[in-house]
């Protein structure tokens, strides 16, 4: 798949998911396979540009090209200076929010809250395509509630305005997260573009990418929460998509060395006070499908170290290798 200069390796994406897909997670999904890992969206509100949060979230060292930087806002002057100032530092595609559900996002108009007002889509667009020289990708939903599914008028007006790619999740903002994700409207939007169209939502498993890929004819597939302590994920995907075949299931030796390489990681990135904070969510997810993961995750959510944290998650991988 061609984006811009770019050429993705495949059509596997890691969607963009606050506090989640920063670059200690990016870089290890990358590393099992995914095309492209977006960042955790980044405010455009001036006044929040420099805030530590916002500096985290832009911290792109030793990551691999090419670097996505998803962008938050509603109003199209400031969307496209952030824009600009992004691919100044860096960024190799501009990516816009308009899928987030969340109500600190949508309160603010931004978000899927945006999917709501159609020309305004169209002016955030245009003057963000027009402010920056790199390829420009956009992620929505379905639509701002199922008897209001506009996810067809949103990607045409997408593609008029220069949107070099689309990612959409089959809900709309009504539902949030809630019931299943539909993948109707995402064929549709696939046969009224030409630009590239992924498919998001409830995909977990490389047999659900396979039927939603062959029903939605989308160019790839987005995987969001399926992820969360699983960045192998990508792999399984990869060699069932491309050779038909199931990848073996990664070792507790193997899991063991991607848990404590990521915990250290987000050490390194956060420093150790929030890092360990950061990094309780991604133990639970490591462990909590495993024998004993379960127990194991409320001792570890009482850790406060990351020396205290290194040694629990090595013990528990030995004790499966035994």
């Amino acid at each position: 798949m061609q984006l811009g200069a770019h050429t993705l390796r495949n059509g596997l994406f890691v969607a963009p998911m606050a506090g989640v897909t920063d670059r200690p997670f990016r870089t290890l999904c990358r590393r099992f396979g995914a095309a492209l890992a977006v960042s955790e969206m980044v405010s455009t509100r001036p006044e929040l540009r420099h805030t530590r949060k916002s500096r985290l979230r832009l911290e792109h060292r030793g990551e691999s090209s090419p670097v996505s930087v998803q962008i938050a806002g509603a109003d199209p002057l400031q969307m496209a200076a952030a824009a600009r100032l992004n691919a100044d530092e860096g960024a190799q595609i501009i990516d816009i929010n308009m899928g987030c559900p969340a109500k600190k996002v949508c309160n603010v108009a931004a978000g899927s809250a945006l999917l709501s007002d159609e020309p305004l889509v169209g002016r955030i667009l245009d003057a963000v395509v027009a402010s920056v020289d790199v390829p420009v990708t956009l992620k929505i939903r379905t639509g701002p509630a199922p008897e209001r599914r506009n996810a067809v008028r949103i990607a045409r007006i997408a593609e008029s305005a220069g949107v070099r790619l689309l990612a959409v999740h089959g809900r709309t903002r009504a539902c949030g997260f809630r019931g299943e994700a539909e993948f109707e409207t995402i064929a549709e939007v696939k046969a009224a573009v030409r630009i590239p169209v992924i498919a998001n939502g409830d995909i977990s498993t490389p047999e659900e990418a396979k039927r939603v890929l062959a029903f939605t004819r989308a160019d790839g597939i987005m995987i969001g929460r399926a992820a969360h302590g699983r960045p192998w994920i990508f792999r399984e995907f990869l060699s069932y998509l491309s050779e038909g075949r199931h990848a073996p299931a990664p070792s507790p030796v193997e899991m063991r060395a991607v848990a404590l390489e990521h915990l250290r990681s987000l050490y390194e990135l956060y420093g150790e006070d929030l890092g360990v904070r950061i990094a309780r969510k991604h133990i639970g997810w490591y462990v909590r499908p495993l024998p004993g993961g379960e127990m194991f995750r409320r001792e570890a959510m009482a850790l406060d170290s990351a020396a205290e944290q290194l040694a629990a998650v090595g013990r528990f991988f030995e004790g499966l290798q035994e």
